[in-house]
């Protein structure tokens, strides 16, 4: 009966290798179209794994070749050295590239896969060794331990410091891009390995080792996402009301272009005149030029709406300088008598914007008109998309606020180029000007039809585009 095993043997080869190698066909073509991570390590079981197999029962089972011979031992050899990398393959198919995003399979750090990789090729080799070859492998792993002892014994210290950062990568704490704030730096991370971390900062590339980090505190100013704030604090004078320094420190950061949209600024009292604004921000990296631009904003608003900012007055608006800007801009843009000039100047003041500073806000109703003394304005319309339309420039002569007379909002908005000076005089004595003037109101009114005009016709070519 046992001299009949080799037919057994034969005719199980020939209708299961057939099977096996069309049901494996069939699974990694499934694979292939869904992109799976498993179509690799089914590819090699196909192609060479099972091929192999059969060979290796065919020279043994049905050919009865004893396993002892040198070129069937080099045979099973092969075999092992297969069944290894399928092993590898599938443990990293399984493990890693199909690990969901933010798992603890997905965090794991290169080195741990090397590590781990290079530890099972130890062990298959040696069980190839041994089980095919008949090597005694005992004590070379007894001599490896000993020796691994040794070493961690005079390492200790330096072993130790690489543990620890990897242990930290594994965790992973932040990612490439994330910004930290560290007692050594602040920046932006542009590479991390086994070793230690980059750190890109405003002075040159900081490198920071591992051990070093997961030694101390740190903030990742990136996590969570979309939730990085920007603090300021700005000093008013006691005598200054707080809610009007409030409103005028949200308003001013509420222009901000670094600025997070969909998260509204705010300020608190934190008394003595301490003020802090809180701005979200797009990103870290935007930190000193959102700040550079608030503290620079906040010196022209304030000394508009007359408060103090670090107690200090303004005293720019003098008479002579209203009397100057009265006479060379406002006369002639509205044609203006001496005795109207005269009747003016006592309710009109000189004002100056910041560059890229807002001068007037679309969908507002402004509360006066503003004369360009020095400087220059982009007017500017909001398309439905959210972008930003450029309309034409205003030069020194021209002025703002028109529909602050029909007590409409305005359609454009405007903001500095420069430095801005302007003449700013409030509606109720403008409009009784224009209405002892029909000839001036009927003037305005048509600039003020061409600026609709102008404005309509931006909007509706930006729809377009």
């Amino acid at each position: 009966m046992k001299s009949d095993d080799w037919l057994y043997w034969a005719i199980g080869l020939t209708l299961g290798l057939p099977l096996v190698l069309i049901s494996l066909t069939e699974w990694h073509q499934q694979l292939a179209r869904r992109n799976s991570a498993l179509s690799r390590p089914v590819n090699l079981l196909r192609n060479y794994l099972v091929p192999l197999a059969a060979l290796l029962l065919l020279v043994v089972k049905v050919a009865e070749v004893p396993a002892g011979i040198t070129w069937v031992r080099e045979l099973a050899t092969v075999f092992g050295f297969v069944v290894l990398l399928l092993l590898l393959s599938g443990l990293n198919a399984t493990l890693f590239e199909g690990a969901p995003q933010g798992s603890w399979r997905q965090r794991v750090p290169t080195i741990f896969r090397d590590v781990t990789r290079f530890v099972l090729i130890a062990v298959g080799l040696a069980m190839i060794f041994s089980y095919v070859w008949g090597v005694r492998v005992a004590g070379l792993f007894t001599a490896l331990g000993v020796t691994s002892v040794v070493i961690g014994l005079m390492l200790q210290n330096s072993v130790g410091q690489i543990v620890s950062g990897l242990f930290m990568l594994f965790e992973q704490p932040f990612r490439i891009g994330d910004w930290l704030d560290t007692p050594a730096a602040r920046g932006r991370i542009v590479e991390a390995n086994w070793r230690a971390v980059h750190i890109q900062t405003g002075h040159g590339l900081q490198i920071t080792p591992n051990s070093v980090l997961a030694a101390t505190s740190f903030t990742n100013l990136s996590r969570p996402p979309n939730a990085h704030k920007l603090s300021i604090t700005t000093m008013f004078s006691v005598e200054d009301p707080p809610e009007q320094v409030r409103r005028l420190l949200v308003r001013v950061a509420s222009a901000l272009p670094q600025r997070k949209a969909t998260v509204a600024p705010s300020a608190t009292a934190a008394g003595a005149g301490e003020y802090r604004v809180s701005i979200a921000l797009k990103s870290p990296a935007d930190d000193g030029a959102a700040q550079a631009m608030f503290l620079r904003w906040i010196w022209y608003a304030a000394r508009r709406e007359a408060l103090h900012l670090d107690d200090a007055d303004d005293d720019f608006s003098t008479a002579a300088r209203v009397q100057k800007a009265m006479q060379n801009v406002v006369s002639p843009a509205l044609r203006l008598s001496n005795t109207d000039q005269q009747s003016l100047v006592p309710h009109a003041r000189v004002i100056r914007y910041g560059a890229d500073e807002i001068v007037q806000y679309a969908g507002e109703v402004p509360t006066g008109m503003t004369f360009l003394v020095k400087g220059s304005v982009r007017l500017t319309i909001t398309a439905e998309d959210g972008a930003v339309v450029p309309l034409s420039v205003l030069e020194e002569g021209s002025f703002l606020g028109l529909t602050t007379l029909t007590r409409q909002p305005s359609l454009s908005g405007a903001y500095a180029l420069e430095e801005v000076t302007a003449l700013e005089i409030d509606r109720e004595h403008i409009e009784d000007l224009v209405l002892r003037t029909p000839l001036l109101l009927q003037e305005l009114g048509r600039i003020i039809e061409e600026r609709r005009k102008e404005t309509s016709s931006a909007g509706a070519v930006s729809t377009r585009q």
